[in-house]
């Protein structure tokens, strides 16, 4: 993930070492200048310092006197995604995000992630893996690894490139172990929390639990996924369609190898030779307004069906999102198998 430090710059360089510093950013060459606050003043690039030189600036004037005073910015929870996708196809690759005092707390590098989601992720691994025993006697399944790397990294290393930085972890069996290799996510330049079941709460029944979400959405997964699911494509039909709850889905087809008669009544109403059907079934990730954890009891088991069931008897909207490239659910010896095969070929 960008380190955004190395964007920053304040007054007292020369413009000589911020065409150093610019040299070694190469494709990324941007500098926003800030006060001592990290509130932003301006940015520099290699064209506002060869535009100055023209009007008659010189190497020794200082830097405000080149200075681009109206970068463009993402404001924290403000922008839109309509804005960040013009942006992005503008070719607009490195903008920083401000919080309502207009300190940078982030750069978005387009070169390098693909979006900037403002959404909380909930991953859920506090499952003990027992169809996938022995691997899972003394590994949780969260961290079992596929082509070496653990099974949870492929998630979190993808949301990460949608810029995704603020995650709880819900963890019970082998918990300690996940705490050791994700720590407190500083490494990755994330903030990861933790909540461990004192007695297992379900699929979901476990968020009620987390204290405090930055954004206003959530998204909550299991830990033992393995998909190339377009994140940005979920936030946006959620939001477009002013939806309450969104649940990721795979396509299950049902081949029929006979001939399916459609009766009406006592009356043949048609024949259908050898069809098939499709029905969609869950795919362990859901996205959905934050005050949707309100109808979620404390302290109880409850599955993410019955928090879909819950709220569609309240009158909210529940939408689906099929998941057309890849998605496998990590959960016996075959899967596990296969996932092995598939990693070489998939953009994770």
């Amino acid at each position: 993930m960008n380190d955004y430090q190395k964007h920053l710059i304040h007054g007292d360089l020369s413009i000589r070492e911020i065409l150093q510093k610019l040299e070694k950013l190469g494709s990324d060459a941007i500098l926003f200048l800030v006060d001592g606050n990290d509130r932003l003043l301006g940015s520099l690039t290699d064209g506002d310092i060869r535009r100055g030189l023209i009007r008659g600036l010189g190497l020794e004037d200082p830097i405000l006197s080149f200075l681009q005073p109206n970068p463009r910015y993402f404001k924290r929870k403000e922008f839109t995604l309509e804005q960040m996708t013009s942006w992005r196809e503008q070719n607009y690759r490195v903008i920083p995000v401000l919080d309502d005092d207009n300190h940078i707390i982030d750069i978005i590098n387009f070169r390098i992630q693909r979006s900037y989601l403002p959404i909380d992720a909930v991953i859920m691994a506090g499952g003990m893996g027992q169809r996938l025993r022995p691997l899972t006697l003394n590994t949780p399944k969260a961290l079992l690894k596929v082509a070496g790397k653990p099974i949870i990294d492929y998630n979190i290393e993808r949301l990460i490139s949608y810029g995704v930085r603020n995650y709880t972890l819900t963890i019970k069996y082998l918990g300690q172990q996940i705490r050791d290799h994700l720590g407190d996510g500083s490494s990755r330049k994330i903030q990861v929390r933790y909540y461990e079941e004192e007695e297992p709460l379900g699929t979901i029944g476990a968020i009620r639990m987390v204290e405090h979400f930055e954004h206003d959405y959530v998204l909550v997964m299991n830990s033992d996924l393995l998909t190339d699911i377009n994140f940005e494509d979920l936030y946006r039909e959620l939001v477009e369609k002013s939806g309450d709850m969104i649940i990721a889905t795979t396509p299950y087809q049902v081949k029929i190898p006979y001939g399916v008669i459609e009766p009406e009544g006592d009356h043949i109403k048609s024949l259908r030779e050898k069809p098939t059907y499709t029905y969609y079934s869950n795919a362990g990730i859901y996205l959905f307004r934050k005050e949707m954890t309100e109808f979620i009891p404390p302290n109880q088991h409850f599955d993410a069906t019955d928090l879909m069931n819950v709220l569609i008897e309240n009158g909210k909207k529940v939408l689906h999102f099929p998941i057309l490239g890849y998605w496998l659910d990590i959960g016996r010896h075959q899967d596990f198998e296969k996932a092995q095969n598939d990693i070489g070929r998939l953009r994770l």
